[in-house]
């Protein structure tokens, strides 16, 4: 399944084309970008998609004082967002669009993917509280298998999410198919779909493993 393929199969797949996205995402894939580089220009990804993640979002008119009199303006309605991260790649991402709402709330859910069997093993837990009441932004740079980005929304909706968006800047067509089987109802917002998954899972061409890069580990 190519790209055109898979944005006309799932129409709420969001690319986000803008050029700045697009050159960032670039310096990413250089195997050269230094890690504190690597990690600068995640978390400025995580602003501008989250940008295009929360342009929908519900507002309410206020009355305001200017200096020279009082207006009716416009503010955010309702309680305010929870951005999840997976653990610990998302991290970065998380804070990039902690950016645009520095009052959000943040979970954590930690994962990693079993070498063998290529699924998410969870390890820790920890969200706010009135998670049925938020708009929840679910964070992760790579989108390989799909499977720890489902497993995560699925835990949120099991919680009471209802309004659950994903962040990721790179995905495999695989992944993507296989986490609108299981989440339809969740609209994706992403940089780049890339070619494949290679046989380690591993998105092609990609970037590597995005915590190694965003931590300098190995």
């Amino acid at each position: 399944m190519s790209a055109d393929d898979v944005l006309n199969t799932f129409p709420d797949i969001h690319l986000v084309t803008h050029p700045f996205v697009q050159h960032k995402l670039t310096s990413l894939r250089d195997k050269n970008t230094s890690t504190r580089e690597f990690r600068m220009l995640v978390e400025e990804l995580g602003t501008l998609i989250g940008y295009e993640a929360t342009r929908d979002l519900e507002t309410m008119d206020v009355e305001v004082e200017t200096p020279l009199e009082k207006a009716m303006s416009p503010v955010l309605k309702g309680k305010k967002l929870c951005i999840v991260t997976i653990m610990r790649a998302g991290n970065g991402l998380a804070e990039g669009v902690l950016k645009l709402s520095p009052s959000a709330r943040v979970g954590h859910i930690g994962m990693y993917r079993d070498p063998d069997t290529k699924q998410p093993v969870d390890y820790y837990l920890k969200m706010p509280h009135s998670i049925d009441q938020r708009t929840i932004i679910v964070v992760d740079p790579m989108l390989a298998t799909g499977n720890s980005a489902a497993a995560a929304i699925t835990k949120m909706k099991e919680m009471g999410a209802k309004d659950v968006r994903f962040i990721c800047l790179f995905a495999a067509p695989e992944g993507i198919a296989a986490f609108k089987q299981e989440h339809p109802d969740v609209p994706m917002y992403v940089g780049v779909i890339d070619r494949c998954l290679d046989d380690h899972a591993y998105i092609r061409p990609g970037v590597g493993d995005a915590g190694d890069r965003i931590y300098g580990t190995r």
